[in-house]
């Protein structure tokens, strides 16, 4: 099996991450994700990259605390793929779904790794 090019994970991983839209296994919002990971309900962090650097390091300190994982996305992709333009924040409330975007990311499992921009 031929490894995918970035594009394609990150088309796969934004269509997974539709998936678990429809699902109601995700919250978007900055503020409702920032409580969402401080209560310890969320594993998988996803920013769009036209977020503020201070929205972006809120949420990088809620991930740190509640140790959930961080991605950071291209600019415009986020909103697109969950249905609701203009998102800049969703967090992924199933562990395997989340594992499951993860993977597709081409992302690490520990979630220490996991900073980096699609």
């Amino acid at each position: 099996m031929t490894p995918l090019s970035g594009a394609v994970m990150t088309r796969r991983a934004l269509g997974m991450l539709g998936l678990c839209a429809r699902a109601g296994r995700l919250k978007s919002g900055e503020q409702v994700c920032e409580q969402q990971l401080k209560q310890g309900g969320g594993y998988l962090l996803l920013v769009d990259a036209g977020a503020s650097e201070r929205s972006k390091k809120a949420l990088r300190d809620a991930c740190a605390f509640s140790g959930a994982r961080f991605i950071e996305l291209p600019e415009g992709e986020l909103g697109g793929a969950i249905g609701k333009p203009g998102r800049m924040a969703v967090v992924v409330t199933d562990q395997n779904f989340a594992e499951r975007i993860c993977a597709l990311c081409g992302e690490p499992q520990a979630a220490d790794d996991c900073d980096r921009l699609i």
